[in-house]
């Protein structure tokens, strides 16, 4: 009878054992899925978020570039031929057609989508803007040139760094969401390891309880033989 209950006793041990080892790997799984989410979570936010912000970083630099160098032949009376006008403007349209596909093959959210076309309407409506410039600087026609500029260049330009300032905006507060996410992530990671010490113990208590159930009913036997 006693040797009975010891089995029955043993075998709820083994099934409670079993139970959380099952539960150890699943933790285990989801702890492996957490890493995994963590990591895709910082190579998004390097490929998708930092690269991309030097990007438009980047295209502000020649965008400057190109005002100031129109703005030197326009108001500092710089020869155009002797700058090479043409030469530059094409080499920095160049360098921002560049950063724009190399932005575009990026993950973008819908706002940036909308506002990455808003952006090359723009751009387009400089380049054609700075083509009639150059024409009249080349064709000794300064005061339609600078009328140009003074009428439409200006504000282009400015809607252009107005349209690269909210591309960066949206890129620092997507960037802020997943740092978010991935704060969430770690916090899982934690509970989950935490989950595996709990089970670690337990399991180690249950391996105690086996040994000393064993321990007493052999001990019993022992008594009851002697007897």
């Amino acid at each position: 009878m006693k040797f009975a209950y010891s089995l029955k006793q043993k075998v709820k041990i083994a099934v409670l054992l079993f139970f959380i080892m099952t539960c150890s790997v699943l933790i285990r799984i989801l702890e492996d899925k957490s890493v995994k989410n963590m990591n895709e979570s910082f190579i998004t936010l390097y490929n998708d978020r930092l690269v991309p912000a030097m990007d438009l970083y980047h295209i502000v630099e020649n965008l400057y570039a190109r005002r100031n160098i129109i703005e030197s032949v326009l108001y500092s009376g710089a020869a155009a031929g002797n700058l090479g006008l043409k030469q530059h403007l094409s080499r920095y349209n160049h360098n921002i057609d560049s950063l724009l596909k190399k932005y575009e093959k990026t993950y973008l959210v819908q706002q940036e989508k909308v506002q990455l076309k808003d952006l090359k309407q723009n751009l387009r409506a400089i380049l054609l803007m700075e083509q009639n410039l150059v024409s009249n600087i080349y064709n000794n026609q300064a005061s339609a040139a600078l009328q140009l500029y003074e009428s439409e260049g200006k504000i282009l330009f400015g809607t252009a760094t107005r349209h690269l300032t909210k591309l960066m905006d949206t890129q620092k507060q997507v960037g802020d969401q997943i740092i978010e996410q991935t704060e969430k992530i770690v916090s899982g990671t934690k509970i989950y390891s935490n989950l595996q010490l709990v089970l670690a113990i337990l399991i180690g208590i249950l391996i105690v309880s086996i040994l000393f159930t064993s321990n007493v009913v052999n001990l019993k036997n022992d008594k009851y033989n002697l007897n």
